[in-house]
């Protein structure tokens, strides 16, 4: 399995989140989110491998990949005050993308 060309899949897929939505925050999302993924990228890695392997299930994997959104933090959002709700809506969606993608790579 090609991590490399998942982490880019990965992020591809999260910046297309962020079409239409946040637009003014964008740039500062985009950096947000790919320092996100390089500090997950171990984590994701063995967790990824470890679900090819069948050595865990989809279920903990997503587990694993949810408990992870505490990583993620927005603080551009959270400094234009932008409600913490529309906030976790977004991390919901980046966390459930995510799993997805990587469900479709395996």
């Amino acid at each position: 399995m090609d991590i490399e060309k998942l982490l880019k899949e990965l992020k591809a897929q999260l910046f297309g989140l962020l079409e239409g939505n946040f637009n003014e925050f964008k740039p500062q999302l985009q950096k947000e989110i790919t320092l996100f993924l390089e500090q997950s990228k171990d984590k994701l890695t063995r967790w990824t491998l470890l679900l090819a392997d069948q050595s865990i299930t989809k279920d903990e994997f997503e587990w694993l990949i949810k408990s992870q959104k505490d990583l993620l933090t927005l603080k551009a959002l959270q400094t234009a005050g932008i409600s913490k709700i529309r906030i976790n809506n977004l991390k919901n969606s980046i966390i459930q993308t995510i799993i997805k993608t990587v469900f479709m790579v395996i």
